[in-house]
């Protein structure tokens, strides 16, 4: 098991748009074959793993649960994402998605912070999950978890960030109580900003960026770039 510096702090990330190529409104990446990983999001992730950060991917993936593409492939793209990233010195310590769609009114589908509670109790001292399938249950935090939500969120949310291409991301941060960073290297664009109903504490055009940041943030030499 990894033994963290920031155990106080982490970064969860989303997955399309923030790891990978946004594949278009609608679309989902079905195969290994269509997932391609951004430029420098390796060496982003590999900075943050330099610096002892916990490092969740945090993601919906509702074309499961529509029958768009399988359990197994999407275990298979997992499993590629997080070999080539480990190739490069990148480690991630779990993956979480939600299967579901939007109309199973699920607790963990964002911007619902069910994901982000679930990932906390690999900081609480036990194991991180070896198994990151998604399933109907995945994401949904267990009483356990619930029960110590209010003091995680004191001793860890608050310094840790959300990283992601969308509002609905930014709705999660909030909704979890950590801070929320939006890059722009998927779904959102700057030029929509006037119509956003409710602000990022913090906008950059890509993951290294928002990785840089956190780094130097954290050792308090930069201030809010909103």
């Amino acid at each position: 098991m990894l033994i963290y510096a920031n155990m106080m702090r982490a970064v969860f990330l989303d997955r399309d748009g923030v790891i990978n190529r946004y594949p278009g409104d609608g679309k989902y990446v079905t195969s290994v074959k269509e997932f391609r990983f951004l430029p420098k999001v390796k060496k982003a992730i590999a900075l943050l793993t330099s610096h002892k950060y916990p490092i969740f991917i945090i993601s919906n993936q509702a074309g499961v649960g529509k029958g768009l593409y399988t359990q197994e492939a999407l275990d298979r793209i997992t499993e590629y994402m997080l070999k080539e990233l480990a190739r490069h010195k990148a480690k991630v310590q779990a993956v979480y998605y939600c299967a579901h769609r939007n109309e199973d009114n699920c607790s963990c589908r964002k911007p619902k912070a069910g994901l982000i509670m679930s990932a906390l109790s690999s900081l609480r001292g036990r194991t991180p999950k070896a198994d990151y399938r998604s399933n109907l249950k995945n994401g949904i935090a267990s009483p356990s978890a619930r029960n110590d939500i209010a003091g995680l969120k004191q001793s860890i949310l608050k310094d840790s960030f959300f990283i992601g291409d969308t509002i609905r991301d930014v709705q999660t941060a909030r909704a979890a109580g950590c801070r929320s960073i939006l890059i722009f290297s998927g779904q959102e664009k700057p030029a929509n900003r006037d119509r956003w109903p409710i602000q990022p504490d913090y906008v950059f055009p890509d993951l290294y960026q928002a990785a840089k940041f956190i780094i130097e943030k954290n050792k308090g030499s930069i201030v809010n770039s909103r």
